[in-house]
């Protein structure tokens, strides 16, 4: 198979110290998936820090990776992601803003992570409500969930499917 830029680049370039473990390991994953194997992913952090869920999604559906174990800020982070997206606040000085500019960004209702800013009305309040429903229903039929059991309820009654 004819190997994309991104291989190419890297089985040039990577050829010593650490950066030559990488090329080993892209060979032990292909060996792994050419003799039918299947890769397990267990991840921690926010699969949405660069996009890293389109990435996962192509892989997934080319069954390069079979089994995907994180956490639950990834769950949180990429729903936020899915339906504020085109919101975030940018903000590329963040390591030099005064607390007034900090302040500032909290009272337009902007929370900061790190050089992005998500937006309150468009992330946190759009699911909130949707969870309020999902957590008052729960109660009603006297059941109990997990965490991620409640945001999964949500996410297949298809009221996200608006944002």
């Amino acid at each position: 198979m004819e190997k994309g830029p991104i291989s190419q680049f890297i089985t040039h370039n990577y050829r010593h110290f650490n950066s030559a473990a990488l090329v080993d390991a892209a060979k032990a994953y292909e060996d792994l998936l050419n003799k039918g194997g299947k890769m397990f992913l267990a991840m921690a952090g926010a699969m949405s820090t660069a996009e890293l869920g389109l990435t996962l999604a192509e892989m997934i559906r080319q069954d390069k990776i079979a089994f995907v174990c994180c956490s639950a800020n990834n769950l949180e982070e990429d729903i936020m992601n899915l339906v504020a997206h085109s919101h975030y606040y940018r903000v590329p000085g963040y390591r030099d803003l005064t607390p007034k500019q900090e302040q500032e960004l909290l009272d337009n209702h902007y929370n900061r992570v790190t050089d992005t800013c998500i937006p309150e009305e468009e992330a946190f309040r759009r699911l909130e409500k949707h969870l309020v429903e999902v957590w008052d229903k729960a109660k009603a039929e006297g059941k109990r969930y997990l965490p991620y059991e409640f945001i999964y309820q949500m996410i297949r009654s298809g009221v996200l499917e608006q944002y």
